[in-house]
């Protein structure tokens, strides 16, 4: 485009040259006229060229005032363009009025209604979980859990709250069944391992005892345990069974309100929370976890893409079906959209400003003049031409008039 408009100035140049040259050699009147059009022509091209260029560079390199704009006002044609943006494309009553007219929540659930466009949003969670666990760094998350959840398990005392869960169980009978399976297995292990009480019995009768007296007494010891315990399985209200009764209601209490135990509870806690096997735990729940995620995430029958899939389903149902639901989103959204751009349209625009800013001065230049350049050109073409037109006017009326 730069060639044709120069094109047009060369035509007007050959033509007014060539005029000129007949005029001097006794040619009509005529060519006066031709001559006028021509130099008002080259005049009017000549202008609006150096028009076009001083908004880009000074003029044949010369750097005469006022030109070269872009280069120089780029920052503050930034910040005007921003100024702008802001004032006519940010204003709050234009902005609520756009995002209640999308209606928003509508055709989003209209959208997620159709099962394909469903399993796209499925995937695009499931992808979105997996970006999230693969940006946050395994150190990160543990510290996490260790300051959040075993931190928190380890702050508070767990005597008192651990007597009164026990005494809850106890009040509720929760502990029978435990004793029934306690003495349950005391009574099969004896039945079991009459060699065991044979040979504890060999091992504490004194050297001198004769074999078959302590074959009797490993007989009858065994004959008496067996009976102990059997009598502690059937019996429910076995002495053994409300000592053992007794002793847990009395750790219940002492749990709650004794200042020893529940400070034994508390160093015993405290041993425990500093091992370095519970605070690798922390790491290996996490490590877990996470593969558990992605698997699930990576599986589309998984439980989770399934439960996704149904959240997503039952979403697209209520923003369907139900109006009022619609109608507080819309209202939530617009009066979010309002409220950044009362508060925010600055922000907003300073993204332009500073975008310009770190511009290159030339290389914006360049870029401007290769998106604008065409249309420039037809300016440089229509100048020659008015120009022309104008110089042919005027010169008729010069005629008319002188």
């Amino acid at each position: 485009m730069k060639l044709v408009a120069t094109g047009f100035l060369v035509v007007a140049g050959v033509i007014y040259l060539v005029a000129e040259y007949a005029l001097h050699n006794g040619a009509p009147s005529w060519v006066g006229y031709v001559r006028a059009a021509a130099e008002a022509g080259m005049i009017g091209g000549l202008a609006d060229w150096f028009a076009v260029t001083a908004l880009f560079r000074h003029p044949l390199g010369i750097p005469i005032p006022h030109t070269a704009l872009i280069r120089r006002k780029k920052d503050q044609l930034g910040t005007s363009l921003g100024g702008f943006v802001g004032e006519n494309f940010l204003d709050p009553e234009m902005v609520s009025e756009k995002v209640r007219g999308a209606r928003i929540p509508e055709r989003a659930g209209e959208w997620l209604a159709e099962p394909d466009n469903r399993a796209l949003a499925s995937d695009q969670a499931a992808k979105a979980i997996r970006s999230v666990l693969a940006v946050l760094r395994d150190d990160d998350a543990v510290a996490i859990i260790e300051r959040t959840i075993v931190a928190r398990i380890a702050e508070p005392e767990w005597g008192p709250p651990a007597g009164r869960i026990l005494a809850e169980l106890l009040d509720e009978g929760r502990h029978l069944p435990l004793l029934d399976l306690m003495a349950d297995r005391a009574h099969e292990w004896v039945e079991a391992h009459p060699e065991t009480i044979d040979r504890w019995v060999r091992e504490k009768a004194p050297t001198w005892a004769p074999q078959f007296v302590n074959e009797l007494l490993s007989d009858r010891a065994y004959r008496e345990l067996r009976e102990w315990t059997w009598q502690i399985k059937v019996d429910k209200q076995h002495a053994v069974r409300l000592a053992l009764i007794g002793f847990v209601e009395d750790f219940a209490r002492d749990l709650q309100h004794d200042p020893s135990t529940m400070a034994k509870l508390e160093s015993f806690k405290h041993e425990v929370m500093n091992r370095e096997e519970v605070r690798r735990a922390a790491g290996s729940a996490w490590s877990a976890a996470k593969r558990m995620i992605v698997e699930a995430t990576e599986d589309t029958s998984s439980t989770l893409r399934v439960k996704i899939d149904d959240l997503l389903r039952r979403l697209a149902g209520m923003l369907v079906g139900d109006e009022r639901m619609r109608s507080r989103l819309d209202d939530y959204m617009t009066r979010t959209a309002r409220f950044v751009a009362e508060n925010y349209a600055g922000e907003v625009t300073s993204i332009i400003s500073d975008t310009v800013e770190r511009w290159d001065a030339d290389e914006a230049s360049d870029k401007i003049e290769l998106l604008a350049g065409k249309d420039l050109q037809f300016i440089r073409i229509n100048g020659t031409v008015v120009g022309a037109l104008a110089g042919l006017a005027i010169h008729a009326a010069t005629e008319l008039l002188f």
